[in-house]
């Protein structure tokens, strides 16, 4: 051979690296410990979970303060963005975690497998929000949702739950296709996988733009699947209601944080193609709104009513996404605080709807809330606390991540969304209060005791929540300089 090959190994930054890598440790010494643990016991478990999280959630606070760059033969990139995402992960991941203990025992499903396919998941959520890889990417959605699989049919004695599993896995599969395949197309439109290479090069060979533009939509339907954009939202409200309670809140907060965090660096990778993009999202997101709202108008189940909500909440998330992409200087601080006081929100939700299973039984109706003011007024008031927030009403945490994305809206000068958006609000008052107000009704003595006594676990996460949507409203400036967002 007249030409040697050689082959460069990358050179790895392994501080860029290591939120990732502790958790993913972390996951590892769980299963160990799952294995050794005393029978139904899972406190080793959960201490290990908690104490990796916390290390994680360290180390990326100290990669806040570094500057930005890539690593790993650009597979991961280490900005400022990817490090506010990876504390919102941890933060729900941990959130999760503590209510999760007292509900699996409460539902028979000792699993200690739980821990370490939550961390797991966590570990490709991370991976999607570090990377503009379009390959990493996909290896992070699959790691996240294979553990999602096994965790949407760990209530293995619920036809429920088995369902939710099997439709999830699916459609999950399907959404996965055809983000592989659309990254397919985009590879073969530009010669590259990296968003930051192929945003450019397209450029130059305008004869790509329409097969691009083909990728670019076909990755948008994988994206939206995960994201529960209208119209790939149907799975949602099915899983949301089959799975257990404490998986349907990881997947409200974790998957969808991810999924967001990679639709935000997929669309800003491309403004010269807003003129396409633009109206196409800005279609999908008035319909996402509109159908989340309107379908939960008419649930009278509790988790089917937070699914379509989580679709309602997607299309606000999407208006911010929209209005980032069309004028880039906006910065992403309205879709991050947005995100963080969805996390809050939701997972407190999650964690009072917990309080309804017992003796391998859930039943979610509303009318299953009917009593819980008498049996834990604190449950109650945090019930309130988180709807007043979804909803919007000042001085929530909510309030102000729909105030952001309104302003950002204007200021990109996408009036009508911002129309749509606040409209919607208005509409989604009807079911939140419907869900507030079930829990201040008491019709009988026999559906006050369905309702179990929260344990410290959940008393924690609620009060955590609840403490932490009001105060991220009065450290708004300080939470913004924090996370270096505009």
């Amino acid at each position: 051979m007249d030409k040697a090959f050689h082959f460069a190994i990358p050179q790895i930054d392994w501080t860029a690296v290591m939120p990732i890598a502790i958790v993913a440790l972390t996951g590892v010494l769980a299963l160990i410990a799952e294995m050794l643990r005393p029978k139904h016991n899972n406190n080793l478990i959960v201490g290990i979970s908690l104490g990796g999280l916390a290390l994680a959630a360290l180390s990326s606070v100290f990669l806040l303060q570094q500057p930005n760059y890539q690593t790993a033969g650009d597979l991961f990139s280490r900005d400022t963005f990817g490090s506010s995402i990876h504390l919102l992960l941890l933060l729900a991941t941990g959130l999760t975690i503590v209510f999760s203990e007292e509900y699996l025992r409460q539902k028979r499903i000792p699993f200690g497998e739980f821990y370490p396919l939550v961390l797991w998941s966590t570990v490709g959520a991370m991976i999607m929000a570090a990377t503009t890889n379009l390959l990493m990417v996909f290896l992070g959605l699959e790691i996240l949702s294979i553990s999602l699989y096994v965790m949407a049919g760990m209530s293995r004695t619920e036809e429920k739950s088995e369902e939710s599993a099997l439709k999830y896995f699916l459609l999950g599969a399907f959404a996965s296709g055809f983000l592989l395949y659309g990254i397919a197309f985009v590879y073969g439109a530009t010669g590259g996988l990296d968003l930051s290479v192929v945003s450019g090069v397209w450029l130059h060979h305008e004869s790509s733009r329409a097969l691009l533009i083909f990728g670019l939509a076909l990755m948008l339907i994988g994206l939206g699947f995960k994201t529960s954009l209208a119209p790939f939202h149907q799975w949602t409200p099915d899983v949301y209601q089959g799975a257990p309670t404490n998986v349907a809140a990881f997947m409200a907060s974790s998957s969808k944080i991810a999924a967001f965090a990679a639709l935000i660096r997929v669309m800003g990778a491309f403004t010269a193609l807003q003129d396409i993009w633009v109206p196409a999202l800005s279609a999908i997101a008035i319909l996402t709104m509109f159908v989340g709202n309107f379908a939960a108008l008419v649930q009278k189940d509790v988790k089917r009513i937070l699914g379509y909500s989580s679709i309602a909440n997607a299309g606000y998330v999407l208006v911010a996404i929209i209005a980032y992409g069309k004028q880039p200087n906006l910065g992403f601080g309205a879709v991050t605080y947005f995100l963080l006081s969805y996390t809050l929100m939701t997972v407190g939700v999650f964690a009072v709807v917990t309080l309804m299973a017992r003796n391998r039984r859930e039943s979610t109706r509303l009318e299953d809330l009917n009593g819980l003011w008498r049996r834990s007024p604190f449950a109650a008031v945090a019930l309130v606390i988180f709807m007043a927030s979804l909803i919007g009403i000042p001085p929530t945490a909510g309030f102000v991540g729909k105030f952001l994305i309104f302003f950002d809206a204007l200021r990109a000068g996408l009036t009508p969304l911002a129309i749509v958006l606040a409209v919607n609000s208005i509409i989604s008052i009807y079911y939140y209060m419907a869900i507030a107000r079930a829990a201040f009704v008491s019709d009988s003595d026999q559906a006050e005791q369905a309702i179990q006594k929260p344990s410290a676990a959940v008393t924690g996460v609620c009060a955590v929540c609840a403490a932490g949507i009001f105060a991220a409203v009065f450290f708004y400036t300080p939470l913004i300089g924090f996370l270096n967002l505009k």
